[in-house]
């Protein structure tokens, strides 16, 4: 409890500091035709954010390899989202970093499986970072969505009383206070964006965690498919929409059902209180029934799924 509520307050701290250096700086996100905002906005958020998670794994050690091998690679990550930003590296270079990092976690994770395995463990969490960095585009939802899934996870792995649960449940809501202490300064109207620094590192960890828990049985990775699943069908479906429609993929747009929803709606805030609603009312409780029920897991991932898929069609 010590250490969650130093890495809250921490966050919460840092976040406030690096705001006003980045506003010295002029460290700004300025608004275009494809923003969602309106004014110029401090952004690179995600810094102070994985800084102050860090600080709370530290001060909850020890921690295991797999742990470790997972918050160093989210370090990485963040590292290569600082130098984005001051020099705009090239995308494919990022992209070899983010393979590598992905490819590395799978390896070294589970040295002991087939390399089949570890191509398709990478390619889901390359997926997995990608999408949170495409869902990071209104005030407030790319943190709302990582403390609403590390929440769920955390109480499901420690009420599954598995040995390592503590652990698994720990990590997981050291991640979601770090995100509650940012949240401060993104909730609508937000004043720092987290930027690529933090969502891509979120996005990063939130995969390998549904891997480690669900290899090492303290979590079934249909939980994490099911908490996370408003942000992987919107992700998902938008960039096969573009494909199918000659849209070059690689371009920034809004056309992500959150980002039509807020303008609809003319609110941000909204958005993310149907994103609470339908987690708390409709994901979480599925995703205790996978842990409760694991032989209805496919028929619970589809009826996760379905009425997110179907709100998809009808919102076009």
């Amino acid at each position: 409890m010590i250490s969650l509520a130093v890495t809250l307050v921490l966050s919460a701290l840092l976040c406030g500091l690096y705001l006003l250096l980045a506003r010295r700086l002029q460290l700004l996100d300025r608004p275009n035709e494809r923003s969602s905002h309106h004014l110029p906005t401090p952004h690179g958020g995600g810094v102070p954010l994985l800084l102050a998670f860090v600080a709370g794994l530290l001060l909850s050690a020890p921690w295991s390899s797999a742990y470790q091998l997972l918050a160093e690679l989210a370090l990485v990550l963040m590292v290569v989202g600082v130098l984005d930003d001051i020099w705009n590296l090239s995308v494919r270079l990022r992209m070899a970093v983010y393979v590598l990092c992905c490819v590395l976690l799978a390896c070294l994770l589970f040295p002991a499986q087939h390399p089949l395995w570890w191509a398709i463990a990478a390619l889901a969490v390359l997926w997995m970072l990608n999408l949170y960095n495409f869902m990071d585009g209104i005030d407030g939802i790319a943190a709302t969505q990582c403390i609403l899934a590390c929440f769920g996870a955390a109480l499901l792995a420690w009420a599954g009383g598995v040995h390592g649960g503590a652990a698994y449940a720990l990590f997981c809501l050291l991640l979601a206070a770090a995100q509650v202490g940012f949240l401060f300064w993104n909730w609508p109207p937000a004043r720092l964006f987290m930027g690529d620094a933090g969502s891509v590192p979120t996005g990063f960890l939130l995969g390998g965690l549904a891997l480690l828990g669900g290899a090492q049985d303290l979590l079934n990775t249909a939980c994490w498919l099911i908490l996370l699943a408003v942000f992987i069908t919107d992700a998902t479906w938008t960039l096969l929409w573009r494909l199918v429609t000659g849209q070059a993929v690689t371009q920034a747009h809004r056309l992500h059902a959150y980002q039509r929803l807020s303008r609809h709606w003319g609110s941000h805030l909204a958005v993310d209180m149907l994103l609470l609603a339908i987690n708390a009312l409709w994901l979480f409780p599925l995703a205790w029934a996978v842990q409760s029920m694991p032989e209805y897991t496919l028929i619970l991932v589809i009826l996760a799924y379905l009425p997110l898929l179907l709100g998809m069609v009808r919102s076009r």
